[in-house]
């Protein structure tokens, strides 16, 4: 298939394509016409990608999951280095929720007390 189609099939823009195929994530190959060509391997590399990258991940933590795949599995976290970029991204969001929980915290504070110095009869 043609890049436009994978493309269209993968939910992405042709542009992107070619970005991924930049960082190595994609290999196009070239037909008689000099055309990139595409299969349905390279479909499920993109879904693969757009799917964690739809979930937060960086595109350059997507790609132990697409050597994963391109190595023949049948999904792209069997692999061991794909579970390692899991648990590091699960650290991460905990590190976040962290984080927010406190400026939360802060924030429901300043608000009481803001609360308590309001006069109520003021309009």
């Amino acid at each position: 298939m043609r890049i436009g189609e994978l493309a269209r099939r993968g939910g992405t823009t042709t542009r992107a394509l070619r970005y991924y195929e930049s960082l190595g994530l994609l290999t196009a190959r070239r037909g008689a016409n000099g055309q990139r060509e595409y299969d349905e391997d390279d479909l499920r590399l993109v879904h693969e990608i757009r799917s964690l990258a739809g979930i937060g991940f960086a595109l350059e933590d997507t790609r132990p999951f697409v050597q994963c795949l391109r190595e023949g599995h049948t999904t792209g976290d069997a692999c061991a280095e794909s579970v390692e970029v899991y648990r590091r991204k699960l650290a991460e969001l905990d590190d976040c929720i962290t984080r927010l929980q406190a400026v939360r915290d802060q924030v429901r504070a300043q608000l009481q007390d803001a609360e308590r110095r309001t006069d109520p009869c003021s309009p």
